[in-house]
């Protein structure tokens, strides 16, 4: 039984049909002179891919945001004035979309803990060579590059360096979700060497266009779709105005609270006396309390019974040992 289309299948069909995509060509009928050449167009994986992208919402907020940072990174670290801008987002397979780069410049590795699987940078070859020569002193109005030819292991490195720190914009991009620990695993050339997931796994694909100066470039970062699954409630909470409020606030009034301090005070007995008995109180009379001396001591937290410890001394002071819990608190 053949498939039934959703709208979204049926309106991906349509346009198909007016972009000319798809022939209306009966069976058995020549019109080999009015078709046009076209490339067969698989509805039910592009509207999957489609999918996952619209399950990803404010997902370009966290690529502005590295883009902003990363930019200043290479201005101060390079002392030139680079801008970097996303240009948009798409959705992918890993291996076609390596097929579709084998000739980037650098392809770096990442490793995205505590998230699965990793990403990938990748840095054309103009914007590659035009880095390593502005570290290696170039004049500022250097052009482009074209060598043909690979990068060397030491440019390699060079580049290896510049991803480091771009692994801290990264990390702070994604504060808001997640405590990031990216770092570079390694920056190769080859793109047969690279792989950070299975090959038919689906992958986003950040398309970003770097300019410094007169030379502009492109990057791609790239991510399993996959390694952001987790993230999807997050991100459809990024920008909930009451949630970034009570964030905001939240963590500095917890760091406030931990540094107050509070009384603690170890309770032995607890006796009631009136008013007239304690005014005829005289030096030398004695007290009973209510205590029973194998019994643990009550520890009040600002007059709260909070836990239960036995005394005792440490380095020749009067000492108490926690032993248990008030979860009642009274």
């Amino acid at each position: 039984m053949e498939p039934i289309l959703n709208k979204k299948e049926i309106a991906d069909l349509l346009t198909a049909i007016k972009q000319g995509q798809v022939s209306l060509d009966l069976e058995g009928e020549d019109r080999s002179q009015f078709a046009k050449e076209c490339t067969p167009v698989n509805l039910f994986q592009v509207n999957a891919l489609s999918d996952e992208l619209g399950r990803l919402p404010n997902f370009d907020i966290l690529l502005d945001t590295f883009c902003q940072n990363f930019a200043i990174t290479l201005t101060n670290h390079l002392q030139r004035t680079f801008k970097i801008s996303r240009a948009q987002i798409e959705s992918s397979h890993f291996l076609d979309f390596l097929l579709e780069n084998k000739d980037a410049g650098a392809i770096g590795v990442l490793d995205i803990s505590p998230l699965k699987h990793g990403a990938l940078i990748l840095i054309d070859p103009q914007m590659c060579y035009s880095m390593v020569e502005i570290i290696l002193g170039a004049a500022t109005d250097i052009d482009h590059l074209h060598p043909d030819r690979k990068l060397t292991n030491i440019e390699l490195k060079i580049i290896h360096s510049i991803l480091s720190q771009g692994c801290e914009d990264l990390n702070r991009a994604f504060a808001p979700l997640i405590s990031l620990a990216s770092s570079v695993l390694k920056v190769e050339s080859n793109s047969r060497l690279v792989s950070i997931t299975e090959p038919d796994a689906e992958i986003i694909v950040g398309n970003l266009e770097i300019q410094v100066g007169e030379l502009s470039g492109h990057m791609k970062i790239v991510f399993p779709l996959s390694t952001i699954d987790p993230l999807r409630e997050g991100l459809k909470d990024l920008l909930n105005v009451n949630k970034s409020k009570q964030q905001l606030w939240s963590i500095p009034i917890k760091k406030e609270v931990e540094q107050i301090y509070a009384d603690l005070i170890a309770q032995s007995g607890v006796i009631s006396m009136s008013v007239n008995d304690i005014l005829n109180l005289e030096t030398g009379d004695t007290i009973l309390l209510d205590y029973n001396p194998n019994s643990p001591l009550k520890v009040l937290v600002e007059d709260k019974p909070k836990f239960y410890a036995i005394p005792g001394t440490h380095n020749g002071k009067k000492a108490i040992n926690i032993t248990g819990v008030n979860d009642q608190g009274a």
